[in-house]
């Protein structure tokens, strides 16, 4: 333990002893939620990374290819397809949260609508959903912590180790902000992304020269995939990669990293530069998740796929620096979500009732994020059977905030009405059938709850822009925002007339 734990501390020690050296004090709400919009390309990036990908990736997709193989390259698929919708995004939002101050995800909610109820409404949703999936990251470092502790800690003792370690950690997050957030992701990406792929590539190489696993050996299940005549049905995958694709910018945590970027040109070359650093890392997990699962041990513990492997290839140094890995990853996703739901707190939920100055503000974030971080740390130690069935119950809710956000970027007929009915009654109708139907709906040809729920919303959010069309002002309004975003200069009347919500 001396080895695993000591290689642990000297990463983490590294980690804090940069941000303590940064000493980042921040004078406005804008420094503390977005950095003020300064990053480069090469930090949204990474940023963006640490984020998207949580330390429970080794676990929980590893662990799926190494239990069902081939279909979890879904990964992939809408992994890229969630950095290409960046990219698309990366204009009109950035070009609208810089012109009108925009801190969050709500913020960009209620200028697109005019609506501070809309606003508040998708931060209720978001902060909700994000809860269940901030205690699994934490309770993921108690697998870490059991497997450095050469199995000399229980589970319950290691979830409550890593909970430790974490909430730590937060300290420097609640300090700092954004910006100490995406510092630190830069070293923890680098650790994770980079670190994390030399150390995939070498076991894959230690199985295929040391081992003899290559595809050939694995059994035939671990190539098929759900289509016509399986259990879960043909539209089953495509359900799995759209809701993750459009999923990924419906999380706060997420979204709020189109605004640190320092302009558009360094949002479009992030993504170029993630979708390189992504399909290495993922396909590299996965390879290694489908052969890991012929080394013993693997079978009966799939989820310990990287942890088992590294042992046995690499002895306690590697499994030491596998610990790194994910706690690197683990940590850039937790902090990420605790600093993005203290935001929304503050700004979109306390913000939107009470007249507070920037001061009160960053206060109220700071006191947020605290709150969050305990409640987390709390559950996280706590036995809770049902807690992964509650996450995949909050991604089919929190996906139907995509609707509103996506069609209010890029469709000009959309209304507030439409948002709100559309927002409302996906969130209700995706938590009732996952609960019916949990998983999938097999009497909708393996569409999972959320995109049934999904194209309900949307058939609301179209009907009521035809119903309720805008008002004069209202028109005016929103073709100064979308003049804006094309790079058209505001005239004194639009500048007036395309407000942030008071």
């Amino acid at each position: 333990m001396i080895i695993t734990f000591g290689l642990l501390s000297t990463f983490f020690a590294l980690v804090v002893g940069i941000l303590q050296w940064s000493g980042i004090r921040d004078r406005t709400f804008a420094d503390y939620a977005v950095a003020n919009r300064s990053f480069d390309a090469r930090f949204q990036a990474m940023s963006f990374l640490n984020t998207w990908y949580p330390g429970a990736i080794f676990t929980a997709f590893g662990g799926m290819a190494a239990s069902v193989g081939v279909t979890s390259l879904y990964l992939l698929s809408y992994s890229l397809l969630t950095v290409v919708l960046m990219y698309l995004m990366a204009r009109p939002v950035w070009i609208w949260g810089k012109a009108f101050a925009l801190n969050t995800q709500p913020d960009l909610m209620a200028l697109r609508y005019n609506s501070r109820d809309v606003g508040t409404l998708s931060a209720v949703l978001g902060i909700v959903s994000g809860i269940p999936w901030l205690v699994l990251g934490m309770q993921a470092l108690g697998t870490l912590f059991q497997y450095l502790s050469l199995g000399t800690l229980s589970f319950s003792n290691s979830v409550i180790a890593g909970v430790g370690v974490i909430t730590i950690r937060q300290i420097w997050t609640v300090r700092m902000g954004m910006r100490g957030v995406v510092i630190s992701d830069m070293v923890q990406g680098i650790a994770a992304y980079v670190g994390g792929t030399i150390i995939l590539f070498g076991l894959i190489s230690w199985m295929v020269l040391a081992k003899g696993i290559t595809f050939q050996s694995l059994d035939a299940r671990m190539f098929a995939i759900p289509g016509v005549g399986s259990k879960e049905g043909p539209l089953y995958l495509f359900s799995l990669i759209l809701t993750g694709a459009i999923g990924g910018w419906c999380w706060p945590v997420i979204f709020v990293r189109l605004f640190t970027a320092d302009s558009v040109r360094s949002l479009k070359k992030s993504a170029a530069l993630a979708v390189p650093l992504s399909f290495t890392f993922a396909g590299a997990l996965l390879v290694f998740g489908m052969l890991g699962s012929k080394v013993a041990g693997v079978p009966s513990h799939p989820d310990d796929v990287f942890f088992i492997v590294s042992q046995e290839a690499g002895g306690l140094w590697l499994l030491g620096l596998a610990g790194i890995v994910v706690l690197a990853a683990s940590m850039g996703n937790i902090d990420g979500h605790i600093q993005a739901t203290g935001a929304q707190i503050a700004n979109d939920v306390v913000g939107q009732n009470l007249r507070l100055d920037q001061a009160q503000l960053i206060v109220m974030a700071k006191s947020g994020m605290l709150g969050v971080t305990l409640l987390s740390a709390w559950l996280a130690c706590l036995e809770l059977p049902a807690l992964f069935s509650i996450a995949i119950l909050a991604y089919q809710g929190i996906v139907q905030l995509a609707v509103p956000m996506f069609f209010g970027v890029f469709w000009k007929r959309g209304n507030k009405q439409g948002a709100m009915a559309g927002m409302i009654v996906g969130f209700a109708l995706a938590v009732y059938l996952e609960l019916i139907f949990p998983g999938y709906l097999p009497w909708a040809f393996g569409l999972t709850s959320g995109v049934v729920a999904l194209i309900v919303n949307l058939v609301i959010y179209v009907a009521a822009a035809f119903l309720w069309p805008h008002s004069r002002d209202e028109q005016m309004r929103v073709d100064a925002l979308f003049a804006l975003a094309n790079g058209e200069p505001l005239l004194p009347v639009a500048e007036k007339t395309a407000r942030k919500p008071a």
